[in-house]
């Protein structure tokens, strides 16, 4: 399946039914009087989270979504039936955004959760609610009220605990291929990613966490370089970031700050995440350079660096023991 973040739509709610003008003629009832009903409710436009969707796909293919009109009211005070409300079902984490793309209308971070993002028009009123003892025979009846329209955006953030940064080849892919099930594509050559990856990391029967792989920054993401900032949303919500550093390819200071930029030139609270820092690749190194480059590292970050390596394992228990340590930290403080 294709993997879609994002998805423009067009939404509009039903109008509401109009009301009708009618009088009670009966044999032998000399006054009737007016009866004409009111009309029923338009439908909403309402969006539903749905923990069996991943991905905005559907959205490419269905653009346009439209609520039905309610129904018109009837004789004998008979009211127009209330018109049926169209449910869009979207993946956990989605945003929906006004056209402008800022102006935030709804989060779905929870699943089940549902917005009415547009609501259904009023039903028109009949003539019988004009009726006064001075109107006894009121000829007017209302049009019904109508629906609300609008383009939105559709922004999917993936809902994981942790989430890898680094450069194009810093070894991401294998370390999530390493420690969970998940299967993504890994070559030798930069942007080997190019869409989010998810695993799910089972530590014991009572420790696991969702860890999100998004494709490598170069300098100048923020600006539009290589595939860009655009997938630094998933990683907004996480609680905790692991960057993973290429110690083979040297230059680690240098790549450390150049990633560190990016996150700051995004925004979004990134910068201010936890952070734990890793060494990549300690199998493509002697002992000397891992001491030098690790010691850099420590020295220009300010941080304890922890040694790994996704391909001989070396080290990813006690990363991974570092990331539950934040994530459980993280969720101790949402439950207060």
């Amino acid at each position: 399946m294709k993997f879609l973040d994002q998805a423009k739509i067009y939404c509009r709610s039903g109008d509401g039914g109009d009301g009708v003008v009618a009088f009670r003629r009966e044999r032998f009832i000399e006054f009737g009087g007016p009866d004409g009903g009111d009309g029923g409710r338009g439908g909403n436009i309402e969006f539903e989270a749905a923990e069996n969707l991943n991905t905005l796909i559907d959205f490419r293919y269905t653009q346009h979504f439209r609520a039905p009109k309610g129904g018109n009211g009837a004789g004998a005070d008979r009211t127009g039936a209330g018109a049926k409300d169209v449910v869009i079902k979207v993946p956990i984490g989605t945003q929906i955004f006004d056209d402008d793309k800022e102006t935030l209308l709804a989060d779905l971070d929870t699943p089940g959760k549902r917005v009415v993002l547009l609501r259904g028009g009023d039903g028109g009123f009949g003539n019988a609610h004009f009726k006064t003892s001075t109107n006894r025979a009121p000829r007017r009846a209302d049009k019904g009220w109508p629906g609300e329209e609008r383009w939105v955006w559709l922004r999917l953030k993936l809902i994981a605990d942790a989430g890898l940064v680094g450069l194009p080849n810093a070894g991401k892919s294998t370390f999530l291929s390493v420690v969970s099930a998940a299967k993504p594509k890994i070559a030798d050559y930069p942007f080997t990613t190019l869409h989010p990856q998810l695993g799910v990391i089972r530590l014991s029967m009572t420790q696991e966490f969702v860890m999100a792989d998004i494709p490598g920054l170069i300098e100048g993401a923020h600006e539009g370089a290589g595939l860009g900032d655009r997938f630094l949303g998933h990683v907004e919500r996480c609680a905790v970031l692991l960057h993973l550093i290429d110690g083979s390819a040297g230059h680690v200071v240098k790549a450390w700050r150049t990633v560190r930029a990016e996150l700051a030139g995004y925004g979004g609270g990134l910068a201010e995440k936890p952070e734990i820092i890793a060494l990549n690749k300690a199998d493509a190194m002697t002992p000397r350079e891992i001491a030098a480059r690790k010691a850099a590292l420590e020295k220009a970050s300010g941080r304890k660096v922890m040694v790994v390596s996704g391909v001989s394992g070396h080290g990813v228990p006690e990363v991974l023991g570092a990331l539950w340590a934040e994530i459980e930290r993280a969720r101790a403080e949402r439950m207060k």
